[in-house]
């Protein structure tokens, strides 16, 4: 048969489960940037989140050894990289959005945390990214020479 579907159920709601943790562990953090009206925000977290784990779990259960799983980890954490790069925008008054740049790249962390199992770690970057980009700007020094990130609009 040409169109032959075999959907095992139990790993259909292994996965569901998985991207569904994913998504609610990127929501601090997305909701953090959609408030502060940050350009990237509830669209864009929670779709790299489970983008990531995604391709892990897909990896896990295609390819077998660790190298092959190292090489998709290895494509994800430099696409991470690459879509936080074009948040970065440069201007004489420094760099404005590396804050959502590592925010991305966190929240493509906690993918891969999730497909591995490793929820600790997921929960952990999901908690500590939230509550860097929550209540560090006021600790921000203003003004300096050096390339910072300017979120909230201030330099």
């Amino acid at each position: 048969m040409m169109f032959d579907f075999d959907i095992s159920l139990t790993l259909l709601t292994y996965h569901a489960a998985q991207l569904g943790i994913a998504f609610v562990l990127s929501l601090p953090i997305a909701l953090n940037r959609e408030f502060e009206e940050n350009g990237a925000g509830l669209r864009t977290f929670p779709l790299v989140t489970i983008a990531s784990c995604a391709f892990m779990l897909v990896g896990m259960d295609v390819y077998e050894g660790a190298d092959a799983e190292a090489r998709i980890m290895y494509g994800v954490i430099t696409g991470m990289g690459f879509i936080g790069g074009g948040a970065i925008f440069k201007s004489k008054q420094g760099a404005k959005g590396t804050a959502t740049a590592a925010g991305l790249w966190n929240t493509g962390a906690i993918g891969i945390s999730v497909a591995y199992g490793r929820y600790e770690i997921a929960i952990i970057l999901s908690i500590v990214g939230f509550l860097i980009l929550q209540f560090a700007t006021p600790f921000k020094t203003h003004g300096s020479d050096s390339v910072e990130d300017s979120e909230s609009g201030q330099s």
